[in-house]
C-alpha cells in the first residue's frame, strides 16, 4: 500500500524520514532563531534526496509562529520582519518588478491565505509608471489574484504566465494555503522556500506546478499549513477526509496579515510596520 504521508513543508518530509533523514546526502540543516521565533532551514541539493523528500531541489525556510498572534501583540514587527528576512533570503531583485500571486478559493476559509493576504499587499506598479516622485523609494509590485480552477475555468499557472508575459517581473511571489502532516502545526508555521510551489499536492488535487521553469524568473512561495490528513495508516474510512483548526478563521487571517506585512518589509525597506498600517488600513 501506498505511504499515505502527505504535506507540503519540507521540515515534514525530512522528519517523516526519521533517522534516515539525519545523514541524507544531498540536505543540509540548519536551526536558529529568527524575529524571536524558532526557524528550521532545509536546504536541498541533491536530485536523490528531492527524490526521497518528494520536494524539488531549493532552500526551504519553516519559521514557527506563536499560539493566537495578534497585530496588536508586541512581537508582531519581529515576527513580520522574520517573514521578511526569509524572503530576501531566497532572493530580492534590487532592479525590476516583483508580481505576487495570491492563490486560492475566498469562499473557503482554510484555502483562503492567498486572497486575504493580497488585501494588504501594496501594490505600486502603476503609481511607479506615474512618475511620481512620491513612489521613487518604492519597489514596483504588481499583485493578481487567479482564483482556482473550478470558478475561472483556467489553470493559476496560466493565469500568471499570461501577466507575466505582460508586466515582465525580475520575480514572482506565490502566496498559497499548504497541507501539513502535524495538527500542531497548522496555522503555527510559514514556510518560505525557492522552489516554486504545486497547487493542492498537499490534498492529492496537484495543479499545473508554478516556478521558474515555466516562468522564466525566479518563484519564491510562501505558505501556511491549514489542514491536515484525517486519516492515519490503516484507517480506510478516513481516507480523503482533511481537518482544520476550529479558530481557522481568525488564525487565518494573522497568518494572512503576517505575511503580508513580510512582504511588504521585504519589497519596500523604505517602510516601516506603523508606516505600513496607514497604507493598508
Amino acid at each position: 500500500m501506498p505511504d499515505p504521508f502527505r504535506t507540503d513543508l519540507a521540515a515534514e518530509a525530512l522528519e517523516h524520514l526519521g533517522g534516515a533523514g539525519a545523514g541524507l546526502e544531498g540536505v543540509s540543516l540548519r536551526r536558529e532563531e529568527l524575529g524571536g521565533a524558532p526557524l528550521l532551514a532545509v536546504e536541498i541539493s541533491g536530485r536523490e534526496a528531492a527524490a526521497r523528500l518528494g520536494k524539488p531541489t531549493g532552500k526551504y525556510y519553516t519559521l514557527e509562529l506563536p499560539a493566537h498572534f495578534r497585530r496588536a501583540d508586541t512581537s508582531f514587527a519581529a515576527l513580520a520582519g522574520a517573514v521578511a528576512e526569509l524572503i530576501r533570503r531566497c532572493g530580492v531583485p534590487e532592479e525590476g518588478g516583483v508580481l505576487v500571486a495570491a492563490l486560492g478559493n475566498p469562499d473557503i476559509t482554510p484555502d483562503a491565505l492567498g486572497p486575504l493576504c493580497a488585501a494588504q499587499v501594496l501594490a505600486t506598479r502603476h503609481l511607479k509608471l506615474s512618475g511620481d516622485a512620491l513612489w521613487r523609494d518604492f519597489s514596483s509590485v504588481s499583485l493578481c489574484r487567479p482564483g482556482v480552477l473550478g470558478t475561472s475555468g483556467v489553470e493559476s499557472a496560466e493565469q500568471i504566465r499570461a501577466i507575466c508575459a505582460a508586466v515582465k517581473p525580475a520575480l514572482v511571489i506565490v502566496v498559497d494555503a499548504l497541507a501539513g502532516a502535524e495538527a500542531d502545526r497548522l496555522c503555527r508555521s510559514v514556510q518560505v522556500c525557492d522552489s516554486g510551489i504545486s497547487p493542492g499536492a498537499g490534498v492529492c488535487n496537484d495543479r499545473a506546478r508554478i516556478d521558474r521553469a515555466l516562468l522564466g524568473v525566479p518563484v519564491t512561495a510562501v505558505g501556511v499549513p491549514t489542514v491536515t490528513d484525517a486519516a492515519a495508516p490503516g484507517e480506510e474510512g478516513a481516507r480523503g477526509l482533511f481537518v482544520t483548526p476550529r479558530d481557522i478563521d481568525s488564525s487565518v487571517r494573522a497568518c494572512a496579515r503576517i505575511i503580508a506585512y513580510g512582504i511588504n518589509l521585504a519589497l519596500h525597506p523604505c517602510l516601516s510596520v506603523e508606516e505600513i498600517d496607514g497604507l493598508v488600513g
